[in-house]
């Protein structure tokens, strides 16, 4: 398989440059939101099962078609197992078994004129996923689910497994809405060869199941070599985020942002209310006024913070509003604006609120997000972007018509860059918000200016 990636000459690239554009070798829907996605393409809507299955939905009978190839092997064996499910990380190594097995470790992509992958070139890890005693427990896991699932027959041996298994492990991507919730996982042999940085030069969006690559920065020319993405959530402390990308992909990143000092991570806010600058709580006092950090402020800082810990790793799959209100009432006065905690707290809030279409409480929890936003993920991501066209949607439903308009002008500035003005965000979601702000906004007299 061919994929675009038309900048292979040492030519300058632009920031806002797709330098990779990529079907997936391997993909799976979520089980989560199995039948709220086609389990082709993806989409949300009206949806059909499978009559052989009754497991997977999709489209129409053109989605159903497409997948037919893979999914006539797994139909019967899906319908086998009835009514059980079978985990994400096992359809997926299915998936990838059945592809091998008609020929599929014969399949290229090219991520330039003359450079391809297959996916024996992916990384597996083999000897650290061996030495890795949570994996091999899941992978012994995974492998009585895949022999009751497939049978014998297609079963490959141990090692051929553990391979697979590695490189799943290693180089899956999270297959992410318009939204950037993940609803899928995919193998992508192309873009698995770009390396991470927490302070990336690119940025992979997605478009259905396409995965698109774009640069975030002007480049003197392609080097894929230096092509750098996130491979983590950047809402992270250095120390979080070099321990996660040891444990998932067995490597201490040493990129320049976690060589900084990113003490505000997890700062206290100053006790002098006039002050409100960033505090370790391990110093006796403020650098900045000199006031005692005193042994109760202390011990309050470690409670909100276990609180907090506590209740962000229960609203991982769902936000609530009441207890976000509750630990941002036991935070405030005790943790800096811009502690990691705090920003994540206050997004867990803007999520709930916006999903209870509890307007003003989304403004405000939107516009004292920005600020974290920039710091931890940067002026040019797409959940900034994404963050400001939110913003503007509140505004207009506020009448707050030239707010809205500023915000929605931010909004194309990062998304224009990070998905293109093809993307279905920018067409669908963007533009039509643009339009509708200028024209209420001329309509209303609210905007001077609206060039």
């Amino acid at each position: 398989m061919r994929i675009k990636s038309q900048y292979c000459k040492r030519v300058p690239v632009e920031k806002g440059t797709t330098i990779l554009y990529e079907k997936p070798f391997a993909y799976v829907v979520r089980l989560a939101v199995r039948d709220e996605r086609c389990d082709h393409c993806l989409r949300s809507g009206k949806l059909s099962k499978c009559s052989g299955c009754q497991y997977v939905y999709y489209c129409d009978r053109n989605c159903q078609k497409e997948s037919w190839l893979i999914h006539k092997t797994e139909c019967t064996n899906l319908k086998k197992i009835s009514p059980r499910v079978v985990p994400d990380a096992a359809r997926l190594m299915a998936r990838i078994i059945i592809k091998l097995n008609q020929g599929g470790a014969d399949e290229v992509s090219y991520y330039s004129k003359t450079n391809f992958r297959k996916f024996k070139d992916l990384m597996s890890h083999y000897s650290d996923i061996k030495k890795d005693t949570k994996r091999m427990e899941h992978f012994t896991s995974l492998c009585g689910v895949l022999l009751e699932f497939l049978g014998e027959t297609l079963m490959p041996n141990t090692a051929e497994l553990i391979g697979i298994y590695g490189r799943i492990c290693i180089n899956s991507f999270n297959i992410l809405d318009l939204n950037m919730n993940s609803i899928g996982v995919g193998i992508y042999l192309g873009a698995s060869m770009i390396d991470h940085s927490c302070k990336p030069n690119a940025v992979v969006v997605f478009e259905g199941t396409t995965i698109i690559v774009r640069t975030l920065v002007d480049l003197p020319f392609l080097d894929w070599s230096q092509m750098k993405i996130s491979y983590v959530d950047l809402l992270n402390s250095n120390k979080d985020r070099r321990e996660e990308l040891h444990n998932l992909y067995y490597f201490w990143c040493n990129c320049e942002k976690c060589k900084q000092a990113d003490s505000i991570a997890e700062a206290a806010t100053c006790p002098n209310s006039s002050c409100a600058s960033p505090c370790l709580i391990e110093d006796d006092k403020c650098e900045k006024c000199s006031v005692k950090l005193s042994e109760d402020f202390k011990k309050s800082f470690r409670e909100v913070t276990d609180f907090t810990t506590h209740h962000l790793e229960k609203m991982k799959t769902m936000a609530y509003l009441d207890v976000s209100k509750i630990c941002l009432k036991k935070q405030n006065g005790i943790l800096h604006s811009l502690n990691m905690q705090y920003v994540r707290t206050l997004d867990t809030a803007f999520i709930a609120a916006v999903n209870l279409e509890y307007w003003e409480d989304a403004e405000l929890y939107s516009k004292e997000l920005v600020s974290g936003y920039l710091l931890y993920y940067g002026e040019m991501h797409p959940l900034t972007g994404l963050l400001y066209l939110i913003m503007g949607k509140i505004k207009l439903h506020l009448r707050k018509l030239k707010q809205a308009l500023e915000v929605l002008k931010k909004a194309s500035a990062v998304l224009m860059i990070t998905h293109g003005d093809k993307h279905t965000v920018v067409r669908e979601e963007l533009r039509p918000l643009l339009y509708q702000a200028i024209m209420e906004a001329t309509n209303s007299n609210d905007c001077n200016d609206i060039a």
